[in-house]
Formats: C-alpha cells, structure tokens, sequence
C-alpha cells in the first residue's frame, strides 16, 4: 500500500463527527407571516373593546388597520390575477370584506381577513420548510474532495468539481465525495442515508459506493463513475423537488370551482344590485339588498364547514403523538386505498440487537460466557455490530474481560487477546475454517432468518456464532393488519436491504409483496406504478432514502424519532413517538373528518341557499341575514369539534381494525 494510505489519522467517532448544519426558516422571516401575525393582534385588540361598547374611535382605527395589514397581499395578488383574466376566491374575500364593512359589519369582515392571511402564512411556512429540507439534504455530500494526481500527490478540490475517471482518496470517517466504485482499500461504509440498511456494508475492490455516505474504519481509493451533478444524493434532491412542485396541481378542481363560484358571486351580486335600480327600486334599499346577498352568499360556511372538523382531527391526533401538517393532509389521509412501508426504522426499531446466541458443541462455552468473551473483544470498537454485541452483555450484566492486542479488519472482524486466549469476532465468510459444516450450518440457519451472522474463534477454532438484527416493533404484525382492513389489501414492503432480510420480516408480520434491494429512485418509480393505476398511496418511511417516495406518493407519513431531516420534511405526516399503530389510527380518525365535512356541507348549502332565495324573493332584514350566517358558521363549527372528544380517537383503534 502507498505512504498515503498507511500514514492515516484515527477515524472520528461519531460524536466528534461534524454533523451537517440544519437549515430552517424562520416563521416571522417571511412577509406573510409578519403581516397575518400583525393583522391577528390588531384583530384581538380590537375585538374586546368591540364587544363592550367602547367608542368607534378607539376600535374603528383598528379594525381598519387589520384590513390593511391582513388584506393588501391577497388583494394585491387578486388585482394581478384579474389583469391575467383569472378571479380569485381572495380578492373576492377581501371585496366581501369590505363590502361587509361599508354596511357596517366591520367585525365580520376584519375576521374574514384574519382567516385568510393565517391560512397563506401557513401555506407560505410549508413552502419553506420544505426547501429548507431539500437545500439541507446537499450538505450530506461533503464540500470537498481528496483528488489523487500522477505521482501519487494529492489535492483538496471542490466536491462538484470532480470529473468520471478522477480517482479520489477517502479517509477513515470521511463522507464519500462522489459516486464511484472502489479501486483499492476496504472498508465498511455506512449508506443508511441511500439505501435505509441498519448495518454498514462491507466494500472491497470493485464494490460500488456513494456520495454522501460515511467511510468506516478503512481507506479508499475510489474512481468517479458519476458527475457531482448526475449522483445519487443529487437525484434525490432532483426528485424531491420535482415531486413536491406536482402536489400543488392535484388541487385543480378546487380552482375550477373556485373560478366559478367567483365569477358567479360577482355576477349575482350586481345583478341584484342592478335589476331593481333598472325598475325603479332607490339606491340606498338596493345597495342593502345586494350587500346582504354578498353576505349570506360568502362561502365563510361553506369554508368552515371543511376546517373545523379537519383541524380537530389535527388536534386529536397531535394529543396522540401524530402531526399532520395541514387540513389538506388530514383529507387526503382517509382517501389512501393502498401502503408502502419501509423496512429499517418502520417497521423496525432501526437498531442493531443480538438475537441469538449460539454456542458451538464442543466449546464448553454456554450463552453468557460467549457473549462475554465476543464483547471484551469487540468492546474497543466502534462498529455497529460491535456495539450491539457490548450493549447485550451489559443487560445480561455480564462482567468483560480487558482485551489486550485489539486490531480491526475492515470487511473481516476484530482480532484481540481476552485471558490469554486469541478472540476473532467477525464475517463468517472471512473467519469459517474451512470444511467446518457445522458452524456453516448454524450460520446458513441464522442468515435464512434475516439474522446477520457474526462468527467467534477462540484460539482458532469456532466458539460460537451470534445473530443480529434489526428488532421488529411490537406493534408492526397489527398495525399491518389494521391497514389491511382499511385499504382491503396488505401494505407492500419497500426496502434498500437485501431480499431475504426482508423477505423473513414481511413473513412475520404477514406482507405477502416484498420489493428489496431498491434505491430511492426504485421507490419512487414503484409509487408512480401505482399511481397510474389509479391507486392513492401511502408511503410510510424515515430515512433519507424515503424522502423522495414520500414526496411522490398521495400521501407520506414519517416515523419521527430517528427520522432523517429531510423524510420529516417531506412527509405530510410525522409520528412523534414512534407508535407504528397510530397510523391505521389516522387513517380512520381522517375519514371520520371526511364524513363531518360532507353532513357540513350539507347544513351549510341549505342555510345559504335558504337565505339567498328569502334575499332574492323576500326582503330579508340584514340583521337576521347576519344572524342567519353566522348562525350558520356556529353549527357547522361546532359539529367539526365533535372530533376533539377521546373517544373520536380510541374508536379508531378497536377491534375492527386490529
């Protein structure tokens, strides 16, 4: 090996590891927020004096500035839409806004505008977060690169500089600068960020490897196969943003309708401003008539009919350690017909455990005692495997030995001198003596159930083997099966491990569809399958390598704890405490929302189109039209709230669906 890779410095920790810095927008960095932030507290200021009878000075300036403050955006952005022929449901809000206030609803129409600058504040927030996710995701490529020149010399270059056949040194602990594949050195190297598996991948000569994923214990040399530019963690970033600017779209038919009940409000109301005054009605009687249609006509029920019951279920399920991100989101959660679930940190716990401990016959070593010599011997390592070796002894209590002689080989194992005796803990592929079929045998046994094998040798010959894996959540087999009663299909398995890890969990928890071994653009183009096929999907994932089938999916909820930045993102959906079973449980919390919004709906059509016609036909007092629409607004509220109550939640979880 050439003097540049002996002479290495010691692999970082992962503590002392520098973590890329998180990038996250401020709330009152962006103009809506500041002015829907100012329109709410001149509203609550106003509101009380108001209410008990202050004077109009001291409540009127401020009533104004609240249209001001809450009102110029959206009005602003509907003068510009008119220009493009386009008419809007805000600038017909803010018209009826003030026309409410120049018949002296002034109350009415400030919060009328409130309503509408919180709702584009928060839809401005949502935007940027979730670019802020995506530029996030650049920083797990790192910025620079070691380029090896003729000679054997070496440069520090930028990362997005280098070229397919540059040839690039990667220390121990480093990130990976660019796609490629290894030319000489091995390591294990961490890719959870690409492909979600728990464990590093031992990577030799000829082996395939990543930008943005973490070198383990050994150096590499490594050529680019791929431009800075066309990398895996490039694409990524391409399809997260890609499929986030579709979702907006999908909400088509909401516009068409809004065009046309716009259109036809504007209509109506000058016609029945105009028609009377055209036979000989006076001015002052037909402008209340038409003021009063204006009102009763405005869709503050209609809106409210959908938002009451969709934010109570917003409410109920954060209570219960579920964040949906918007009223859009909780509607859409209950119109999903079929799942994709991922496999590491999903339906798993995302941490490595020794699961079986297997002495060999012969050794006269029993469950502990293996344990104990495996774990003094992996204890100065920072592998993964190791950790989980030393963390199931120090439950079991078990006292280690102090290991003296420690040496690591990346891809092979640990060697180390416990009590006089030479340990090797590691690859059965690299340790097995030959011809040895019964330790073949255990290992061939562990492997076939999704186990991953780690050989002990004591002094030459097989000690035993321990099996390791990934520990299924206790709540994953019902949560499936919940699922499965709410879409009538069983989810699908998607997942970056290997096909018979994944194919064993699917096993147990009862998935009969298993796709393994895929990249995140294998995800996504799954999804899109699909979603072709007229199928809404929810995409359940939390890592990295989820964020873009969470993005292209109908919907997609992320498992918080360890979720990565970016799938938390992305997702519409976060469980905050990792409780798998939640997500049957708002699936069916969202379609009792959708339910509510119908019967809403209904009550809200019949008292608009009650009032509208006592308008049209009769002469009906302003007073009771007001009474009449906020009345309305009241009942329909206050039916959506029913869904704050517990048992809106604890239903979802009966024996129906689990």
């Amino acid at each position: 090996m050439s003097s540049v890779l002996d002479q290495l410095p010691a692999p970082p920790t992962a503590a002392s590891r520098p973590a890329p810095q998180r990038r996250r927008t401020r709330v009152l960095a962006l103009p809506e927020a500041r002015w829907a932030l100012a329109a709410l507290v001149l509203f609550l200021v106003a509101l009380p004096l108001d209410l008990f009878g202050a004077p109009a000075w001291l409540w009127g300036p401020l009533y104004a500035a609240v249209y001001v403050t809450g009102g110029w955006e959206p009005g602003w952005e509907g003068l510009k839409a008119l220009k493009d022929k386009t008419l809007d449901v805000d600038l017909l809000m803010v018209v009826a806004a003030l026309g409410a206030a120049a018949i002296g609803q002034v109350l009415d129409g400030a919060l009328l505008i409130v309503i509408f600058a919180t709702s584009g504040a928060l839809e401005a927030l949502a935007t940027a977060r979730t670019a802020d996710s995506v530029r996030g995701l650049l920083d797990l490529a790192p910025t620079t690169a070691t380029r090896l020149l003729s000679g054997g010399a070496e440069e520090t270059v930028p990362a997005d500089s280098l070229t397919v056949g540059d040839t690039i040194l990667v220390r121990p602990g480093e990130r990976i600068g660019a796609d490629g594949q290894v030319l000489v050195g091995a390591s294990d190297v961490d890719q959870a960020t690409i492909t979600g598996e728990p464990l590093p991948v031992a990577k030799e000569v000829g082996d395939e490897v990543f930008a943005g994923t973490v070198n383990g214990t050994g150096a590499l040399r490594v050529r680019v196969e791929r431009d800075p530019s066309d990398s895996v963690i490039a694409r990524i970033v391409k399809m997260v943003e890609e499929a986030s600017e579709t979702k907006a779209p999908t909400q088509l038919f909401i516009e068409k309708v809004e065009q046309r009940y716009s259109i036809g409000m504007v209509i109506a109301t000058l016609a029945v401003f105009a028609i009377p005054l055209a036979f000989g009605d006076e001015l002052q009687p037909a402008l209340l008539r038409a003021m009063t249609f204006m009102i009763v006509a405005s869709p503050c029920a209609v809106v409210l009919s959908t938002m009451p019951p969709l934010l109570s279920a917003i409410a109920n399920a954060g209570r219960h350690g579920v964040l949906a991100k918007s009223a859009v989101v909780m509607e859409r959660l209950g119109q999903i017909d079929a799942v994709a679930l991922d496999k590491t940190g999903t339906l798993t716990e995302g941490t490595p455990r020794v699961a079986d401990i297997r002495p060999a016959p012969g050794s006269g070593l029993d469950e502990n005692t293996l344990l104990a010599l495996a774990a003094a011997a992996e204890h100065p390592s920072e592998h993964p495997l190791a950790r989980a070796v030393v963390q199931a002894a120090r439950e079991r209590g078990l006292t280690l030995a102090d290991a003296a002689d420690f040496t690591s080989e990346p891809g092979a194992g640990v060697t180390a001198t416990v009590d006089g005796h030479l340990v090797q803990v590691g690859s059965p592929a690299r340790l097995a003596p030959a011809h040895d079929r019964e330790t073949g045998s255990t290992v061939q046994t562990l492997e076939d159930q999704g186990r991953t094998a780690v050989l002990v040798l004591r002094d030459g010959l097989p000690a035993g083997v321990l099996g390791i894996s990934d520990r299924l959540r206790t709540d994953a087999k019902a949560t499936v099966a919940a699922l499965t009663a709410l879409t009538g299909r069983p989810p699908v398995l998607l997942t970056g491990d290997n096909e018979r890890a994944a194919g064993h969990l699917a096993a147990e928890v009862g998935i009969t569809d298993v796709r393994a071994g895929l990249l995140p653009q294998d995800k996504v183009t799954a999804v899109q399958e699909w979603e072709s096929e007229g199928r809404r999907v929810l995409v359940v994932g939390d890592g990295v390598n989820d964020a873009p089938a969470l993005a292209a999916a109908h919907t997609g909820i992320a498992m918080g704890k360890a979720g990565s930045d970016l799938a938390l993102e992305t997702a519409d959906a976060v469980v905050v405490r990792d409780e798998l079973a939640t997500i049957p449980a708002i699936v069916d919390l969202s379609r009792k929302a959708r339910r509510l919004v119908v019967q809403n709906l209904v009550i809200a059509g019949i008292f608009i189109t009650a009032l509208v016609a006592w308008d049209l036909i009769g002469t009906l007092p302003l007073p009771l039209g007001v009474a009449g629409h906020e009345g309305s607004t009241v009942i329909v509220g206050l039916n959506g709230l029913r869904l704050l109550r517990e048992g809106a939640w604890t239903s979802s979880l009966g024996k129906d669906l689990v």
